[in-house]
């Protein structure tokens, strides 16, 4: 008996068991060298550095002005202006789903961002909406309506998720009940490169990773393509970036009658009034002051501040007077000379 079979007189198991005529799964392969020919258009920036297409979340506590911020991107994009006062866009259609401030406070919002009627840009491309269908009960084919009614469409604001979100049926844990509803919208909004912006509630208390602060499952951090969290602490407010098409950063933004202005990168704006804090400290002090003084009168980690006296005594700012002493540059005269 010959025990060489060849390949082709096996029959394996699930061809004997699989229905005759049902062709088989197969993955759609791309080979290496064609991927690397092809060309992909550049991605879109809604806002540039913050916002590309696709879906993204903005986070934040109440009351910390998400949807000033949501306001000045929707006005900025419709009217090919500046973003938080510097950043510059391509203008386009933005529908703004305004569920939770009513138009009569959404006019008063538009009114104090510009003073004077007469500086006020055309505002035509931007559009509102104050009532919407649940995500799986026509949210979408709504949007793409929109899409298809406008000239340039850009850019869509739900303020707020938890609005438009389907209530639970039971079937499936809240990690999957919104991992499923959201998804589609980011299939959405990638598909038609239209960048889709839902403002988002942030737990009390926060969390060590951004990320992990939003409310709800995290269904919706994994699908979202980018995500935005808007934070204050004793040292201002910031704006933390994260996603797969932007770069992560955290900046420092500042709130002024209905306008937010970026102030620079929240490192160097912390820095600088942590530099600020312990000038003013020692240019008060009569003596060299030791490390952990300086520690309480600002507040900061002992790393924090080791690391920060070490780059001012090297900047010159303040002068070493002993292990662990400090004084102001200006107050030589402390030195034991």
């Amino acid at each position: 008996m010959n025990h060489h079979h060849h390949c082709s007189e096996f029959i394996p198991v699930e061809e004997a068991i699989r229905p005759r005529g049902k062709a088989a799964p197969r993955f759609d392969r791309l080979n290496t060298n064609d991927l690397m020919m092809a060309v992909f258009p550049p991605i879109q920036w809604v806002i540039p550095g913050y916002l590309p297409e696709g879906f993204s979340v903005l986070a934040g506590r109440q009351k910390l002005g998400k949807t000033w911020l949501a306001i000045d991107f929707a006005l900025a994009v419709a009217s090919g202006g500046c973003a938080l006062g510097s950043i510059a866009c391509e203008p386009g259609n933005v529908l703004y789903i305004d569920l939770e401030n009513g138009l009569r406070r959404i006019q008063g919002r538009i009114e104090t961002m510009y003073a004077d009627d007469a500086n006020r840009p055309d505002l035509s491309r931007l559009e509102w909406v104050t009532e919407a269908p649940a995500l799986n009960a026509g949210f979408i084919p709504a949007l793409a309506d929109w899409c298809d009614s406008v000239r340039n469409p850009r850019f869509v604001i739900i303020d707020v998720l938890q609005r438009v979100k389907p209530a639970g049926n039971g079937k499936q844990n809240a990690y999957e009940a919104d991992y499923s509803c959201f998804s589609e919208l980011q299939t959405w909004a990638t598909e038609n490169r239209i960048a889709v912006l839902a403002l988002h509630h942030t737990r009390k208390g926060g969390a060590a990773d951004p990320l992990e602060a939003l409310t709800g499952s995290n269904g919706l951090s994994a699908v979202a393509d980018t995500t935005l969290v808007l934070d204050r602490d004793g040292n201002g407010t910031t704006l933390y970036v994260r996603g797969r098409d932007v770069e992560e950063k955290e900046t420092a933004i500042r709130f002024d009658t209905g306008i937010w202005t970026v102030l620079g990168e929240a490192e160097d704006v912390r820095r600088s009034t942590e530099r600020g804090k312990i000038l003013e400290f020692l240019s008060d002090a009569d003596e060299p002051e030791r490390t952990t003084a300086i520690m309480a009168a600002t507040g900061m980690s002992r790393s924090a501040i080791d690391t920060l006296l070490h780059r001012m005594a090297k900047a010159g700012e303040v002068i070493k007077a002993g292990r662990g002493l400090y004084v102001h540059k200006s107050r030589a005269d402390l030195l034991d000379i």
